[in-house]
């Protein structure tokens, strides 16, 4: 974040991607900082209270709470798979660079051929 706020300060007259880059320093690094600071507190809370700290580790590995995670994730990555199809249709049909479309259609590759690597590691495991 400091990175960020130091290349905005001292920027001149940047072009491109070198004009977006102290934003996106800014974006990570609140980002990180916020992620981190959050644990913190929680490690801290825990602290204070292990019972409460007992009880959320519990429930963090009941099987009944692991099954409704891994059934809203699969909702969701079907939503995704979705979403991704309409999106690249759209930016096709707005004849958006091809760079654009070609970076989304990796990304939708990408996570297709994940989802069926572990569907095969999970087959021969079960």
């Amino acid at each position: 974040m400091a990175v960020g706020l130091g290349l905005i300060k001292w920027q001149g007259d940047a072009e491109g991607m070198l004009r977006t880059l102290p934003y996106i320093c800014v974006g990570v690094g609140a980002g990180v900082f916020g992620s981190n600071l959050g644990t913190a507190i929680k490690l801290r809370q825990f602290k204070k209270h292990p019972e409460t700290a007992r009880q959320v580790e519990i429930e963090e590995k009941d099987e009944r709470n692991i099954a409704i995670s891994n059934q809203a994730k699969a909702k969701a990555y079907d939503l995704m798979l979705v979403l991704y199809s309409a999106l690249l249709l759209g930016f096709a049909l707005m004849q958006v660079a091809l760079q654009v479309i070609l970076a989304l259609v990796g990304a939708y590759l990408l996570v297709v051929f994940t989802m069926v690597y572990y569907l095969a590691k999970y087959q021969k495991e079960m």
